[in-house]
């Protein structure tokens, strides 16, 4: 009896480079994708990635819906930065004008509800739902990617710098508990910079202009209750440059709960450049 391919997967993508690794790893697994690229975030060639591409309109879920369950989708995954900092501009209403689904999102899932990003992620899951689209694990074909426990890189930290890790990691954990940020710097015992919607990225150079003699050390973690459907925290090569250029000696994620985007490179990298990354 020939056995069924397996459904196709759709993959709803924002910035960076999760999405390609979602897409290699189910392609590799037998899975063919269906990719909604979210306009003015993803990447152009992540097309060459994928089996089907399309762009879909930030605001207008309803378009994204149609097309993944024409194409038979009925499990996707969403990764992938969005840029928050555009949402906010001026013109916003204009470039983001949204479809029906968009508002029943705003403004009956959300009725009297903060919009914090699990609040609104959760009431995007549960639209899509409704429309017979179930959001995946957005970690489970790139497994290998995941922070593991203890020191990744032959750099080694100095005593300081695992002071440091021990006075952050519980203030870390608590600034995701309150869904501010995921990182934040430490040096010798005090907090330099704490992420916002800003990004980690904007927080590094902001860091690193705050602490002109370097030695500090970048903590990152999951929020306590972290949903892996989304908004999953991730480091990669360019945080490891960023470090590198704003003079940290220290980069700490927390194990089986941060993504390092191209592991095997990204800690090669970190080696080179004399960043220590642990998994705590």
């Amino acid at each position: 009896m020939d056995r069924q391919p397996p459904e196709p997967l759709g993959l709803i993508a924002g910035q960076g480079r999760f999405p390609f690794l979602v897409a290699d790893g189910a392609r590799k697994a037998g899975r063919k994708v269906v990719c909604a690229g979210l306009a003015d975030n993803a990447d152009p060639s992540l097309a060459d990635h994928v089996d089907v591409f399309f762009w879909g309109a930030i605001a207008r879920p309803g378009g994204w819906l149609r097309k993944l369950r024409k194409h038979g989708v009925r499990q996707t995954i969403m990764v992938g930065r969005v840029e928050k900092a555009k949402i906010f501009t001026p013109f916003r209403i204009l470039k983001y004008l949204p479809d029906w689904r968009a508002l029943r999102i705003w403004y009956v899932r959300l009725r009297g509800k903060d919009k914090r990003n699990d609040t609104v992620l959760q009431a995007i899951a549960d639209e899509f739902a409704s429309a017979g689209i179930i959001l995946e694990d957005s970690t489970m074909y790139c497994q290998e990617h995941m922070a593991s426990e203890g020191l990744m890189t032959r750099c080694r930290p100095s005593d300081s710098v695992w002071e440091d890790v021990q006075f952050g990691w519980p203030l870390v954990k608590e600034l995701g508990r309150l869904d501010i940020g995921q990182a934040i710097a430490v040096r010798e015992r005090e907090i330099i910079a704490v992420e916002a919607i800003e990004g980690t990225a904007a927080m590094i150079e902001r860091a690193g202009q705050l602490c002109k003699k370097g030695g500090w050390t970048l903590l990152k973690a999951a929020k306590p209750q972290q949903d892996m459907r989304f908004d999953v925290p991730c480091v990669g090569k360019d945080t490891i440059e960023a470090l590198h250029r704003n003079r940290a000696a220290c980069l700490v994620v927390e194990k089986g709960k941060v993504l390092i985007l191209d592991k095997p490179e990204t800690l090669a990298l970190a080696d080179q450049l004399g960043i220590a990354v642990i998994g705590y």
